[in-house]
């Protein structure tokens, strides 16, 4: 009798007890937002890689300096740049490059112990591989693999500790059927050696459908789930018919067969007069989340009217539902959305500059630069020094953006449609040939370009344009300081399609150099390429041997989009 009462008394406390474990449980699974673009600006060709709680993040960087940047997160939302892998001159030269040339389509990947990454050196190394211990670096040397011919290799390892390496490559025997025509290949790949074993095999002719001639196969990914191989890929070309396509098969090796309902993410066939446009979906890699449920991170575009976007190509984040074992990306709506309501707790990384939504921040160029900040091909340490009193100093050189060598030239990605640019150049030119300011940089030959320079014994702020076709620049505008003085203010403001051009001789009072300069000059559609506008702190002495230096106080950088709702 007494151990009957027992368990109907206890019986209430053990309900009551469930209730609250599972009141607690469900306040610990927190709710967050992911809020879209996860990495704003030119972050294109998203790779990522989670290692326990960890995930690691690169993308592509062409022929800026350091190259392939390496982000670390523990939520999926925010992320701390880390290092970049190529941050040694010793390790790849991009000398003689067109800034939209270099690295292509990067891929990180782990496996016992070491971390991987292979890229495409498009004009000089080809495809290889580096190494680290760390993802934050130091990376190894690149070893080719002149075997694999094409680009966007990457990496998969297999239960048993077998390695392969898939990417894109020409179509069969060298005979495309239309342009467009490519391959998925793959090789086993040794990752101690970090060589091919055997014989490559092609696993995908073409894309989904052949017969349809589908269009630039790439950036292949192969994945394994539930005793399934999946390898999925983007299709159709990077610009507004980009997809991502996915096939599957009980081997490796294949054959692989294509998901009736692909692809499985695209924006193509929504309407173009859309508000607030995401375009140009694709070149996807899945990964899981810290809440059990299945992530694609993919590259996309925020175009302000039409395919004109200054951004770049921007990485993205959207859920994945298996259905009937197939993956498919965004599957409640048809637009991409800006933000993502997920049941996971938030860990904000420390000591970072803000990389998505609306933010400001100001750099000084005290001890070490942001590593976020870009050169142009590569770093020339006896052009440029810091110190707390001058700021970032910029050595005048003779090389100017519109040449392929190494400029004097410091950039920092433009990362929302609606955003400002300030800085203080302290600046004294000793002839016409010299200036130092800011420039709104896309391409070698589509810029804008506000400095500081001197005419007829005058100092003035005056504004340029590059000609495309001609290794010149058109001057726009310029007036004559009031005062001369080392000090000089410089502000550009985007709006969407225009920016405008100020200066300062305060910091306090702006006068307008120009407004409503067309901003599709300078957008990836204009000037072509593959690369997103860069605001670049640059001196140069046009062609001409100079000791004369500039010196950058702060850049300070502020962007506010409509899109970014908390």
């Amino acid at each position: 009798m007494k151990k009957v009462f027992m368990k109907r008394l206890l019986r209430p406390i053990c309900i009551i007890g469930f209730f609250l474990i599972a009141t607690v449980t469900k306040s610990n699974a927190q709710s967050t937002k992911l809020i879209n673009p996860i990495l704003t600006g030119f972050y294109p060709d998203p790779s990522i890689v989670q290692v326990k709680n960890d995930y690691y993040l690169i993308n592509s960087t062409f022929s800026y300096f350091p190259g392939i940047p390496v982000f670390h997160s523990r939520d999926l939302k925010n992320w701390k740049q880390i290092g970049n892998v190529i941050n040694r001159t010793s390790q790849l030269d991009f000398m003689g490059e067109r800034m939209t040339r270099g690295l292509f389509a990067p891929a990180i990947a782990y496996y016992n112990g070491t971390y991987y990454v292979t890229c495409t050196d498009i004009d000089h190394d080809g495809n290889f591989v580096v190494t680290a211990k760390n993802p934050a670096g130091p990376w190894s040397n690149p070893v080719r693999i002149p075997q694999v011919r094409g680009i966007d290799p990457s990496l998969f390892f297999d239960e048993d500790g077998k390695g392969f390496i898939v990417y894109n490559s020409d179509a069969p025997d060298n005979k495309p059927l239309y342009s467009g025509h490519r391959t998925i290949r793959m090789y086993e790949f040794d990752p101690v050696a970090l060589k091919v074993i055997g014989e490559e095999k092609q696993l995908v002719n073409g894309g989904v459908d052949i017969s349809k001639k589908p269009v630039w196969i790439e950036g292949p990914h192969i994945m394994k789930r539930n005793g399934w191989y999946y390898l999925y890929a983007a299709e159709g070309g990077t610009s507004v018919n980009h997809s991502e396509v996915v096939f599957r098969s009980k081997n490796v090796w294949g054959p692989f067969v294509p998901y009736e309902n692909n692809p499985i993410l695209t924006q193509r066939d929504l309407p173009a007069d859309r508000k607030n446009p995401i375009t140009s979906t694709g070149h996807a890699q899945f990964v899981d989340g810290p809440d059990g449920k299945t992530y694609a991170i993919f590259l996309a575009v925020r175009p302000y009217e039409g395919d004109f976007y200054n951004t770049g190509r921007e990485t993205f984040i959207a859920p994945v539902e298996w259905k009937d074992q197939w993956p498919v990306i965004n599957p409640d709506f048809k637009e991409v959305q800006y933000s993502y309501p997920v049941s996971i707790k938030e860990q904000k990384e420390k000591g970072t500059l803000p990389q998505s939504g609306n933010f400001s921040y100001t750099l000084t160029f005290e001890k070490e630069l942001d590593p976020s900040l870009l050169f142009m091909r590569k770093p020339d340490s006896s052009a440029f020094s810091l110190s707390k009193e001058k700021g970032l100093s910029l050595k005048l050189k003779p090389e100017t953006i519109m040449d392929f060598g190494s400029i004097s030239f410091v950039g920092k990605r433009q990362q929302h449609l609606f955003n400002t640019i300030e800085t203080k150049i302290d600046f004294v030119p000793a002839d016409t040939n010299e200036i130092a300011g800011l420039t709104v940089f896309q391409s070698e030959t589509n810029f804008y370009f506000v400095g500081k320079s001197i005419k007829y014994g005058k100092e003035l702020v005056q504004l340029f344009k590059g000609i495309p076709g001609k290794k010149q620049m058109e001057l726009l505008k310029e007036i004559n300081l009031e005062t001369k003085a080392p000090g000089l203010y410089l502000k550009i403001i985007a709006a969407g399609d225009t920016y405008g051009f100020h200066y300062s001789l305060d910091g306090k009072t702006w006068n307008l150099l120009k407004d409503k300069a067309d901003a599709k000059f300078v957008s990836t559609k204009t000037a072509g390429g593959f690369v997103g506008c860069i605001y670049g702190m640059y001196a140069t002495s046009s062609g001409k041997i100079s000791d004369n230096t500039s010196s950058f106080i702060f850049l300070k950088y502020t962007g506010k989009d409509s899109t970014f709702k908390e």
